[in-house]
């Protein structure tokens, strides 16, 4: 008997969904060799794919418009307006519009505690500084993607610096109203005292702080990838924190990492 060859895929078909599985990026960035250079070196990765970039925050709005990009990485410094401005208008174009929510990566030379806490109460999603490694960059990009925030371990140095000033500073700041990232309210801390965390979360925890990725707590602590998950939800509900950026923030303000 003749058993019929089973069908395949044409060629242009496995194509397609190869370039489905891509994380699509627009860059934004002003300086001509900093964004061929970035172009190029965000082409070498395999799951990434550059679907626009531009020179001016016009030229990326309407590129982000266009393409629906996974993620947006922006340079906080354009000639015609900001990055915390761009992100402030692409968050509020989603609001309006509904379309599938762009992730922003801020990119940025300045280290400084005002520039980090503005991109945050902007609503950027990660920020990373320029001289970020090409492995990290694509890691940041994919964290971003998926979901979660990556800071710079450069960036969480900064944030502990200035968590730990503002404890003295934290009521005239309110009355400012200044930007400021949250401390842990008396509910949390309650929360900490009744669920506090282990010293396996304490270690993720840390690691979250440094900017690492879940497969890169996995591989620093011997652990596999789904129990790094496990022990992420976990501190998540036990610092009442939406995502990994507010868990490292409040970690750091509160004293559970140094």
């Amino acid at each position: 008997m003749t058993v019929a060859a089973q069908p395949t895929f044409p060629d242009y078909c496995l194509a397609s969904c190869r370039n489905m599985s891509k994380i699509r990026v627009v860059l934004i960035e002003d300086h001509h060799l900093s964004r061929v250079g970035l172009v190029a070196a965000m082409q070498q990765a395999e799951n990434i794919e550059v679907v626009g970039d531009a020179a001016t925050a016009q030229e990326g709005l309407s590129a982000i418009t266009r393409t629906k990009p996974d993620v947006a990485v922006v340079d906080i410094g354009l000639p015609d307006m900001d990055g915390i401005e761009v992100t402030q208008r692409i968050k509020e174009a989603q609001k309006n519009s509904g379309f599938t929510q762009t992730k922003i990566l801020i990119l940025t030379m300045h280290k400084n505690d005002d520039a980090v806490l503005a991109a945050f109460a902007a609503g950027a999603d990660s920020y990373s500084l320029k001289d970020v490694s090409l492995d990290n960059l694509v890691q940041a990009i994919e964290l971003t993607h998926e979901g979660n925030a990556w800071v710079d371990p450069t960036i969480a140095r900064i944030v502990l610096k200035q968590a730990r000033a503002g404890k003295e500073l934290e009521a005239d700041e309110e009355e400012a109203n200044t930007r400021t990232i949250e401390a842990a309210e008396p509910e949390y801390q309650q929360m900490l005292d009744a669920y506090p965390l282990t010293e396996r979360e304490l270690d993720v925890l840390e690691l979250i702080v440094a900017g690492c990725s879940n497969a890169a707590i996995s591989e620093k602590l011997n652990i596999t990838v789904g129990t790094v998950k496990t022990h992420v939800r976990n501190i998540l509900s036990k610092l009442c924190a939406d995502d990994r950026t507010q868990a490292a923030v409040r970690a750091l303000r509160s004293g559970l990492v140094e």
